[in-house]
């Protein structure tokens, strides 16, 4: 199961979509844990002794428990912004995103007026098997009334999802009669690969938005179809993306590169947590113009991918100053189950340069997003300044830098006309989530006849559709701006547009529209035709 999180579509700034990258992003491609060989006796006694006497003479009870769980995460806060403690109850859901699976009933939902309604069942989830369809309304869970009763998205993900293999009870709505499942929770697949199409006949798109266990695969397979589909030119899309597992970021770069380059290398205190990755035999598109595109929210896996690629010179970059997070972080098992993502190495691209932006001052690192908006870097890429003594060469003589974020070959400034306070008001009251919702399933069968070639191609967003949803927006309390309805008229129409598509066909219908507003992705496309003449030395 999963809540319908339309909210990543929308055009708000950068400074809010990435303040929860600061928190910290998992690189690591294997989990261990080992017993201590040093020599922290005396230090280890002098904190039982201190929890000792708490727990024996303080004046209140005290669960000590909770004491260490927050002595261990205010440890790591001085080490650096990335290694961090799960707790044993927390640690499954932290995991879920990497796994590339979760337990639950498989549905997406989003809640409309009160109600929770099914947008759509996952494929291949127990409850696709058992007939839930798109536009269910889910009244009770385990005779537990849910409907009208000012339900949380929280609170539904805590009723429905759990272990595979229990039962859960849930009651649907659905024209007007109320039918009983009881379902049984299973693995569901989560995808990390959003969409693959074909722009042209010549150029492919792939979105990747997290490198997971399963990444690989889902890209690999994306990226034969597309040579199927006879792509000669591809754009990676990496925008947004806060990274992974290191290994499955190797193997990515891997498909790009001839056999023998270097993709990345890793330092750390100890020697073991040192290593060199190079590109094997396997590559699958080492020919062709490949464009990446990446801004201040890719991160970590996402830099290793760029990094390696511009450092080699296969790759055009292009997008904004990406995160700066090169601080690789393993994961260490812990006796009462929970677990320690300690950093151990920093990792470096082919050419020495780490990427790692400073992070002396815990303040500054977590505000360093809006420090650069307000800064103009986000407009214009001359206000970015790198130091001399941080200046690599690639082998094709163009110039990179170090210590902090990839910087790419061709910059593109964010345009504020894209984003709209309106608009993201419409998306947070999930206003345009129900207008589509409803759209979609009411001209369901006229539009899936005609096809989706003739919807991207023809389908206009009428006045009599804009005032709808406007008028949906007022039921759900979001007072008209009729100045930004005219003023960002197309804005308004193109979302709508996606999100009709999105019901109908999925990622695959959402993206060819909504991609009208990714302005890198844009500015991408028209690259393609100077990649030739690029003298990539002096971008």
């Amino acid at each position: 199961m999963s809540e319908n999180r339309n909210s990543k579509y929308q055009i708000s700034l950068p400074i809010v979509l990435c303040l929860g990258l600061a928190a910290g992003v998992f690189v690591g491609s294997s989990f261990s844990s080992r017993k201590s060989t040093a020599d922290v006796g005396a230090d280890v006694q002098k904190l039982r002794e201190v929890l000792t006497e708490i727990h024996d003479e303080y004046v209140d009870t005290v669960n000590t428990g909770n004491l260490v769980d927050e002595a261990i995460q205010e440890m790591l806060h001085k080490l650096d912004p990335h290694s961090s403690y799960i707790p044993a109850h927390d640690r499954i859901a932290a995991n879920e995103d990497l796994r590339g699976n979760f337990d639950g009933i498989g549905i997406e939902f989003n809640i409309f007026r009160d109600t929770i309604v099914v947008v759509t069942p996952l494929s291949g989830g127990p409850s696709e098997a058992l007939g839930i369809q798109s536009g269910d309304k889910i009244v009770k869970v385990d005779d537990k009334v849910l409907a009208g009763v000012g339900v949380t998205s929280a609170e539904v993900m805590k009723a429905l999802k759990g272990p595979k293999g229990t039962e859960v009870k849930v009651t649907i709505l659905r024209r007007g009669k109320e039918i009983e499942y009881k379902i049984i929770r299973d693995k569901i697949p989560q995808y990390s690969v959003d969409v693959s199409y074909m722009v042209d006949k010549e150029i492919g798109y792939i979105k990747v938005n997290r490198f997971a266990a399963t990444t690989y695969d889902e890209f690999h397979e994306a990226l034969n179809k597309l040579k199927g589909q006879g792509m000669k030119k591809l754009v990676l899309d990496l925008q947004g993306n806060p990274g992974g597992y290191m290994n499955i970021a190797i193997d990515m770069a891997d498909d790009f590169l001839k056999t023998g380059k270097k993709i990345v290398f890793t330092k750390g205190k100890d020697k073991k947590n040192n290593s060199e990755a190079y590109s094997t035999e396997r590559g699958a598109f080492e020919q062709g113009d490949l464009i990446v595109l990446v801004n201040e929210g890719s991160a970590s896996a996402s830099e290793i991918v760029s990094g390696a690629l511009q450092d080699n010179d296969r790759a055009l970059i292009v997008g904004r100053r990406s995160f700066g997070k090169g601080l690789v972080q393993s994961p260490f098992d812990l006796s009462d189950g929970s677990e320690l993502r300690l950093t151990v190495s920093r990792y470096y691209t082919p050419s020495g340069r780490s990427i790692q932006k400073p992070y002396q001052d815990e303040d500054e690192y977590a505000l360093d997003i809006v420090s650069r908006y307000n800064h103009g870097e986000f407009f214009h890429a001359d206000s970015i300044k790198f130091n001399d003594s941080l200046k690599y060469t690639t082998p094709n003589g163009r110039t990179v830098y170090g210590g902090g974020g990839i910087m790419p070959d061709y910059f593109v400034p964010l345009d504020t006309s894209l984003n709209s306070h309106y608009l993201n008001e419409l998306y947070t009251s999930t206003s345009i989530q129900e207008f589509t919702f409803g759209y979609a399933e009411v001209h369901k069968e006229e539009l899936e006849k005609k096809g989706y070639e003739d919807y991207l191609k023809n389908f206009v967003v009428t006045d009599k559709m804009i005032n709808e949803l406007v008028k949906i927006g007022e039921r759900n309390k979001v007072k008209p701006n009729q100045k930004e309805l005219r003023d960002k008229r197309k804005l308004f129409q193109v979302h709508v547009k996606a999100q009709i598509a999105r019901k109908l066909w999925g990622n695959d219908g959402f993206y060819p529209v909504f991609n009208e507003t990714n302005e890198v992705f844009m500015q991408a496309i028209k690259l393609f035709d100077h990649i030739p003449e690029l003298d990539r030395r002096k971008l």
